[in-house]
């Protein structure tokens, strides 16, 4: 049984915004509740979470990534 004082609200990590229709497109990342930058591909958002401190993300993972507006393989609109 767990005392519902110990157990604490966990926000994912990170959080991947829909894709933004400009030239080239991209999408807003967001690491610890703040916005990190933006990501064309899949190697701009390890570069944005390894600046962050996030040395291991499982990106099939919900617990840690959030991807909304498409998954990890939609990059453009």
């Amino acid at each position: 049984m767990t005392n519902d004082a110990e157990e604490a609200f966990h926000p994912t990590p990170v959080v991947v915004f829909p894709v933004v229709a400009d030239d080239p497109p991209f999408r807003v990342v967001e690491i610890k509740g703040e916005v990190a930058g933006t990501a064309h591909d899949i190697l701009d958002l390890i570069m944005l979470a390894r600046r962050a401190g996030l040395t291991h993300i499982d990106f099939d993972d919900p617990a840690q990534v959030r991807w909304v507006g498409g998954g990890q393989y939609k990059w453009v609109p």
